[in-house]
């Protein structure tokens, strides 16, 4: 199971601006201070050994979209945020050879941010292409529709070239979806989210996102601790920190770093990811909740075997 993100960002795109890049730029020229390079193999060795991964790097700026590629032939997406867009165009440049033109969309929920790259879509305009869309809600076709609808965009719904099925699941069944078995299950969100649970060939992945946990409830008997049973990757949301999320933001819908590492633990899950990061965090905020996540785990390890534990980036490619 080939895990790609194509966007990690909750709520609302957050693209890197120019003040950002500069901010990058200072901090590389002065680690190169008085330092020479003969040529770019070695300006490329000293960026990728010498400059932090927010000096050199982004965590990206689109919102929720992540591809689980088993082998199928048929395409497993999770969410239609912003990020959907950039897996588009990769397939159209013909990128996946001998796959079906078949794209099977597991949505957590309709929030505007985790549907807003479907009108992005290539491949939804191109007749056919099958596009499946599952999810636990019943009226996911209207917030669809409703996206498309003046004074909204201006391609109406109905142009769309591909054929598109929605197809509502029920939390207490498991499906066969483009060769996975597919669990998913009712988390607590405005309007309701649902978390999903993919195996296939022995492995299996957590997809939690938008989904508010009780600190407090997070012991061996909370029901998302089986959910997540001896998972090997487990991508949650984890927007606040410990302290807003159980005061400011308490009831907001989202989670925090914390939590994630307890339930994790709980759960004996083998890595964590932290997912959904807030638009208004910054690379080197969202560096720094990593390194602190990755000392709060081993502090909070009792025994348990190590819980390997990183921030998802547009364009990480994860092998389970």
């Amino acid at each position: 199971m080939l895990i790609r993100f194509w966007g990690t960002r909750g709520s609302l795109p957050a693209p890197l601006g120019g003040a950002a890049v500069q901010a990058k730029l200072r901090a590389a020229l002065r680690k190169a201070s008085g330092r020479s390079f003969a040529d770019d193999t070695e300006i490329d060795r000293f960026i990728a050994s010498e400059l932090t991964f927010a000096e050199r790097s982004t965590f990206g700026g689109n919102t929720s979209c992540v591809e689980a590629d088993i082998g199928s032939d048929e395409h497993l997406i999770l969410d239609l945020g912003s990020g959907v867009r950039e897996f588009g165009n990769r397939f159209m440049s013909g990128a996946y050879p001998g796959k079906k033109k078949v794209f099977n969309i597991l949505m957590s929920h309709p929030h505007w941010d985790h549907i807003m790259g479907f009108p992005f879509f290539v491949p939804a305009y191109v007749p056919g292409h099958t596009i499946r869309i599952y999810g636990g809600h019943s009226t996911l076709d209207n917030a669809f529709r409703r996206q498309h609808a003046e004074p909204s965009f201006p391609v109406d719904y109905s142009q769309l070239g591909a054929s598109i099925e929605f197809v509502t699941l029920d939390p207490a069944k498991t499906y066969d979806i483009a060769g996975a078995k597919v669990r998913l299950m009712r988390q607590h969100h405005t309007g309701d989210s649902y978390g999903y649970r993919i195996e296939h060939a022995g492995r299996s992945l957590i997809y939690s996102t938008d989904s508010e946990h009780k600190f407090e409830e997070t012991g061996d008997t909370y029901p998302f601790v089986d959910f997540f049973r001896n998972a090997d990757l487990v991508i949650f949301d984890a927007m606040y920190s410990l302290a807003d999320a159980v005061s400011i933001r308490e009831d907001w819908g989202h989670s925090s770093n914390i939590i994630a590492v307890e339930l994790c633990h709980h759960a004996a899950a083998k890595r964590l990811c932290l997912f959904h990061h807030d638009p208004n965090s910054d690379d080197r905020s969202i560096a720094e909740v990593l390194k602190d996540t990755k000392k709060f785990e081993e502090l909070a390890r009792d025994g348990r075997a190590p819980l390997d534990v990183f921030s998802a980036y547009d364009g990480l490619e994860i092998e389970l």
